[in-house]
């Protein structure tokens, strides 16, 4: 009798070990779609989704859902336009001076219009008191 009630608690054991692993396997296999969720990821319903498939096809994808959830960064997106930091500084020197140039055009533009004095008369004055 006494080997009957070893055996239950045996079959106990290995049936609350293979639940613990089951879960263990789901929770592991969600850790991409809680990143992408967390970090608010566009693709996030679609990593979850490939996470699932993931576990039939013997965990080939989770390392590269790993890499999908994490490769989003709020904020910044994806970080591969090619409008991103790519740049060299010759190029944001002229973008900057093109904007104030564009600006100041603008600005003028705006002073000849509200002043009945021509800017260029303001000009001149200003020489002369200085």
């Amino acid at each position: 009798m006494e080997g009957r009630v070893l055996d239950y608690i045996a079959l106990g054991i290995l049936v609350s070990v293979a639940i613990i692993i089951l879960y263990a396997v789901i929770y592991i296999h969600d850790i991409p779609y809680n990143i992408a969720k967390r970090r608010n990821h566009p693709h996030a319903h679609a990593i979850h989704t490939a996470g699932w498939v993931s576990l039939f096809l013997m965990h080939a994808l989770w390392p590269f859902l790993w890499i999908w959830a994490t490769l989003y960064v709020p904020g910044k997106g994806f970080g591969m336009s090619s409008t991103g930091s790519n740049k060299t500084e010759g190029d944001v020197l002229a973008k900057n001076e093109a904007t104030l140039l564009a600006l100041q055009a603008r600005v003028d533009n705006l002073e000849q219009k509200q002043s009945p004095v021509p800017l260029e008369q303001k000009s001149k004055a200003a020489a002369k008191e200085a």
